[in-house]
């Protein structure tokens, strides 16, 4: 079994590699590089984005969410995971419009307020970016080594390696042409690996699903939702799909078809987590509900398992290599082709080091997302003709500020908000994210109204 699975790992990542390094355009310069600018249709860039999205966090957060707080916080989990891409369906058009050339959100942000607010957004991207990454690679070590008895840190090495080799190589149009093949294997496997392992669940009972208070399980639900939106908003991964894509019409029909799907895949991986609990399982201590399930299932599902793993933590991976690539030749003018490629292999050592540690990364995750939460308004009403850097500026320290001020008012003091801000036991707690949208998003209006219309650029 063990050379079966490892050979099953190796001819899953050979056929990555194969597709993305075919995918090259041969005399693409470095805009192709990073943007293949305007050459995606709609079904490209819809499966595109379902990949990209997806990771090896959907087998672990999506059914513990489910197992432990019930179907309405799934609800928003899922509705958190598309909802970036329904943003960008109708903001996209605009967006290109004002940037026909446009390569990332830092020139966006540059674009609309100058240089301070674009190197702020670009840190928080790239913070984000690289604790995404890292966490999907410390996410197939665990899998590895929990479904099978090979070393974690070989199937660590082995994607990064892998996908190393198509983006340096293929660049943007590496990833979304893998995207679309890993997108149609995800499905499929978790289609398989799904209907196998519910079936060997005991029988479900009413009396053991997850009996959490309405009003608990909306709070863990708008938390989901603020988090992963505003978080998956500085995902310059998502911000060049939308220049790759062929047309705005392209790219709506895209982002929705992508958000759609997206929906849909995290639902059904979030409801094996609550037949898993509905059904007296034992889910583990931390829960594992996903995994929980296949105990019972027989040996031959660890293969489809692991490659699913495999799978969904490459489609993410690759995506995120290119994106920091994209985002360093955008903010450093004058690279070339060549450094790019080696941004992309830089980038990966420091990533690979923590990830071969198998530490968590969640507590680092989610302060990042609160940081993105605090900067999310004020830069997407950038499209606003009243909004002016002051107000984006403003609008952001407000939000800073509305992320500490729930937990001071708790606490009393201001080290009790910053604490209660950094989430002690890596927890989800609402006040802070729900604090840092609603004082950057009045900020932001207040002082734009104010100060009058943004002059014509």
């Amino acid at each position: 079994m063990f050379y079966t699975t490892a050979a099953a790992i190796a001819v899953a990542l050979i056929l990555f590699t194969w597709l993305g390094v075919r995918a090259r355009l041969a005399d693409g310069g470095l805009d192709d590089f990073v943007t293949a600018r305007n050459s995606q249709g709609a079904r490209a860039l819809g499966f595109s984005f379902l990949a990209s999205g997806m990771g090896g966090w959907i087998l672990f957060a999506p059914p513990e969410v489910g197992a432990l707080v019930g179907p309405l916080a799934l609800a928003g989990y899922a509705l958190g995971a598309a909802l970036p891409f329904i943003v960008f369906a109708f903001c996209g058009p605009a967006i290109r419009r004002l940037l026909p050339q446009g390569r990332s959100i830092g020139e966006f942000a540059d674009a609309c307020y100058g240089q301070t607010v674009r190197r702020y957004v670009s840190l928080i991207s790239v913070l984000y970016m690289l604790c995404f990454l890292t966490a999907e690679l410390t996410a197939i070590g665990a899998i590895t080594s929990l479904l099978s008895e090979i070393n974690g840190n070989v199937a660590v090495v082995g994607v990064a390696i892998a996908t190393l080799i198509y983006t340096a190589w293929g660049g943007l149009r590496a990833s979304i042409v893998t995207d679309q093949w890993q997108a149609f294997l995800l499905i499929a496997l978790l289609g398989i690996v799904g209907m196998v392992a519910a079936d060997r669940l005991p029988e479900v009972s009413m009396a053991s699903a997850p009996s959490v208070p309405v009003a608990s399980a909306l709070g863990v639900a708008l938390t989901l939702v603020i988090a992963v939106t505003a978080a998956n908003l500085f995902h310059q991964g998502y911000w060049q799909r939308l220049w790759s894509a062929r047309d705005t019409s392209s790219l709506q029909r895209g982002a929705f078809f992508g958000g759609i799907i997206t929906i849909a895949v995290v639902v059904v991986v979030g409801s094996l987590g609550i037949a898993a609990a509905m059904s007296g399982t034992d889910l583990g201590s931390p829960p594992i509900p996903f995994f929980a399930m296949l105990a019972g299932a027989p040996a031959w599902l660890t293969i489809p398992a692991l490659v699913l793993a495999l799978t969904l933590v490459a489609s993410s991976v690759d995506t995120l290599q290119n994106a920091l690539a994209s985002l360093a030749v955008t903010e450093k003018k004058g690279l070339s082709l060549t450094s790019a490629r080696w941004i992309t292999v830089l980038l990966m050592i420091p990533v690979v080091l923590v990830a071969l540690q198998g530490i968590s990364v969640l507590r680092l995750f989610l302060i990042a997302d609160l940081l993105c939460a605090t900067a999310v308004i004020p830069v997407l009403m950038g499209l606003w003709k009243r909004m002016s850097t002051t107000a984006a500026v403003g609008g952001g320290l407000a939000g800073l500020v509305g992320a500490i001020l729930p937990g001071w008012i708790g606490g009393g003091t201001l080290i009790a908000g910053l604490e209660a801000a950094s989430f002690p036991g890596a927890i989800p707690t609402l006040p802070p994210f729900l604090g840092a949208l609603v004082f950057s998003a009045v900020a932001s209006v207040l002082l734009a109204t104010l100060a009058g219309r943004k002059p014509d650029a």
